[in-house]
């Protein structure tokens, strides 16, 4: 199994809201601005909290399969 590679996802990054969150204080997603090795990923209701961090091909994958019917 290979790792993702380190990144620090506190670094100065820009968030983006997902266009499907709403704004009732629902589920909320928030991806960092695109980056060759990883794609950060956190809560929106709590950014300080834990980030996941996947590889290209991995996130890639993950927005297919929610398209996905």
């Amino acid at each position: 199994m290979r790792s993702t590679p380190e990144y620090d996802v506190d670094a100065a990054v820009i968030w983006h809201k997902s266009s499907y969150s709403g704004g009732s204080g629902g589920d909320c997603l928030e991806v960092a601005a695109p980056n060759p090795t990883v794609i950060p990923v956190r809560d929106s209701k709590n950014p300080r909290g834990p980030k996941l961090a996947f590889r290209p091909e991995a996130w890639s994958a993950f927005l297919e399969a929610v398209k996905a019917p």
